[in-house]
């Protein structure tokens, strides 16, 4: 057996969709597979053909696993400039539509051989046993540490009937986690309670951006304008994402906000409502498809020329780019409709995220954020660059004041959003450097012998067993909301994926 110790990182969302649950734990199986101490596996979901289409955006789709992997590390190694030594394993999964989420199929602790189950990382641990029918994590991995991603009770308090629904999910997630998790991190104190849980933010953001910001400071030093546009937000589209909040600020106070511009970019399910929503504002609200933050759009310098559709940098013209740069108005008024330049404001009003992705990254860029004063952003209150508001009238002004001012210098903060960071965060937070090799014994079977220990363990032997009764039908599967047929991948991703058909499968396809 290796001795270096073998960390299986389980997500429920991978590239391209761009969600947190996709790029955050790519980056953390980078970062804790760089210096060639451990051996990291990233256990993603694998989507059908006609499934990949409601998910991920610009019409992107692949024929096989190893052809999404292929784009998954281009895209890595692009943004962090190394190739990462971990490997990609795939389980089956299917998109819930009212869910709007990737649930697993069948046992994804198989995905990992007996002999390499070591330690596990659940991202999500909630929302990845929900309705997990097999070998119970906590028997299968010498230790299962839950990340809490997701603030589920916010989002099912806006359905219909919500406060009960969300009364009912607290306790199967308290449930579930409890039963299959050593250690849960929540993000922040946006998430659900459970008992032992730390609160700390092991998510980081990639050094494109830090590389970004010191290119403004250096813009800065240099004598020249590093932020040419007002204010924009990225999320994906859908209403609870911050967009009926933002959209109803900028409604209610449309006099006091006069001549603001604000681009929204970000695709999803309600997209085409959001854009009809902001159309009947009197101010300037532009709604684009979705980019990367890193899109030179939201950081670079540049105009369109009306001679030609090429983005021209003027920075780089010298002396001649200074006196082309005071025709710029007439550029306005015969190239794009699309403004080119840097922003410097980013709003997010959003109150359903744990960690907001993108207001990470905005900050690391040197960027003023606008948020609302609210658990999700207690960790970025350490950045002088974060302004955070209490109501709507709280919004007003600080949106105008960070329209007028300029961003303040924060080296220090920035760097404490890299990935490497977050990283140290999270070894420190789960204590992994102290774990003992597979050949030590499991951490919490020291004191086996306590009677505490012992009945709790009894209890949690009760409960799995009723867990897994439960997942194993299907009437009481579908009542609590899982995916029909999902119990077993049908035979179309078992080939797919390489896994053995199932009995009864065969033939059958969904």
């Amino acid at each position: 057996m290796d001795k270096k110790q073998h960390i299986a990182i389980y997500t429920t969302a991978s590239l391209p969709w761009m969600t947190g649950t996709a790029v955050n734990p790519l980056f953390r199986a980078a970062y804790l597979s760089k210096d060639g101490g451990r051996k990291v596996t990233l256990v993603i979901p694998w989507l059908s053909l006609k499934e990949q289409g409601l998910v991920y955006p610009n019409n992107i789709t692949f024929s096989s696993p190893s052809e999404q992997e292929k784009y998954v590390r281009q895209w890595l190694e692009e943004r962090t400039g190394f190739k990462s030594g971990f490997s990609i394993r795939f389980y089956p999964g299917r998109f819930s539509r009212d869910k709007r989420s990737i649930l697993a199929v069948g046992d994804i602790s198989e995905i990992i051989p007996d002999e390499e189950a070591d330690i596990a990382v659940l991202e999500e641990p909630e929302h990845l046993t929900w309705y997990h029918h097999g070998k119970r994590w906590k028997v299968k991995f010498r230790m299962v540490i839950g990340i809490i991603h997701t603030n589920y009770l916010e989002y099912v308090k806006r359905e219909k009937n919500g406060r009960m629904q969300a009364f009912f999910l607290k306790l199967a997630n308290s449930w579930v986690v409890g039963m299959y998790c050593h250690k849960v991190i929540r993000l922040s104190a946006a998430t659900q309670d459970y008992p032992k849980a730390i609160i700390c933010n092991v998510h980081g953001v990639n050094p494109k951006f830090l590389e970004i910001y010191k290119k403004k400071i250096e813009q800065q030093q240099n004598g020249k304008q590093p932020f040419t546009k007002g204010a924009y937000y990225i999320g994906k589209m859908i209403w609870s994402k911050g967009y009926r909040e933002l959209l109803k600020l900028l409604r209610d106070h449309q006099k006091e906000l006069a001549g603001l511009e604000v681009d929204l970019y970000g695709n999803g399910e309600d997209a085409e409502q959001i854009q009809e929503a902001a159309k009947k504002l009197k101010l300037a609200v532009r709604v684009h498809p979705g980019r990367d933050h890193a899109d030179p759009l939201f950081h670079e310098k540049k105009y369109k020329c009306w001679s030609t559709n090429n983005a021209v940098d003027l920075s780089s013209w010298g002396c001649a780019g200074v006196l082309l740069s005071h025709f710029r108005l007439t550029f306005k008024v015969y190239g794009s409709k699309n403004k080119c330049g840097s922003y410097k404001v980013f709003l997010n009003p959003s109150t359903t995220d744990v960690v907001c992705t993108t207001t990470a990254e905005a900050l690391a860029m040197g960027k003023i954020v606008v948020c609302a004063n609210h658990p999700s952003n207690e960790f970025f209150k350490q950045f002088p660059n974060c302004w955070t508001y209490d109501h709507s009238n709280g919004f007003v002004e600080a949106t105008r004041k960070a329209l007028a001012e300029e961003p303040v210098r924060t080296d220090v903060q920035s760097e404490s959003c890299h990935e490497e960071a977050a990283t140290e965060r999270f070894l420190k937070v789960t204590e992994l450097d102290q774990v003992p090799s597979r050949t030590g014994q499991i951490l919490v079977k020291k004191n086996i012998a306590s009677t505490s220990l012992g009945l709790q363990r009894n209890w949690e032997d009760a409960s799995a067993f009723m867990h897994f009764v439960a997942s194993g039908s299907e009437a009481s599967r579908r009542m609590f909301g899982a995916i029909p047929g999902s119990m077993r991948p049908d035979e179309e991703q078992c080939k797919e994926l390489g896994l053995a058909i199932p009995a009864g499968k065969r033939g059958r396809k969904r």
